[in-house]
């Protein structure tokens, strides 16, 4: 059940990024349409952050303590542009349109993501 919760607050998310952050998009042909593309892209971008994320802190960790951890920000706009070049691979109709755009986005998904979660606290932080 947590993983779920975690899968609609990560779409959620990104459905505001693409309202707030210019050249990222989701172009469904409907609002179905649409949410399907969401849960998906959120189920990539998970994935992505799963697999992708530990591994590159613990090989750029130098990179982290130089910039004060400021190097973050640039991976995570990367793994939002994997994220994006995934979704293009399975044919979904997400879109972002170069680095600043991912830039911007990852940080709005954070955000967005963090807020709602201590708004719908996970259940294992409720015990």
């Amino acid at each position: 059940m947590g993983f779920l919760i975690r899968l609609a607050i990560t779409a959620i998310a990104l459905w505001i990024t693409t309202l707030i952050v210019p050249g990222v998009e989701v172009t469904g042909r409907n609002a179905t349409d649409t949410a399907l593309t969401l849960l998906v892209v959120a189920l990539i971008f998970g994935v992505v952050n799963a697999v992708l994320k530990p591994v590159i802190r613990v090989l750029g960790c130098v990179f982290y303590l130089l910039t004060l951890g400021l190097f973050a920000l640039v991976v995570n706009a990367l793994l939002f542009l994997l994220t994006n070049w995934i979704a293009q691979e399975l044919h979904q109709p997400f879109h972002v349109d170069g680095f600043w755009a991912a830039f911007w986005g990852a940080i709005v998904v954070a955000v967005v993501s963090w807020l709602m979660s201590v708004v719908v606290p996970d259940r294992r932080e409720a015990r």
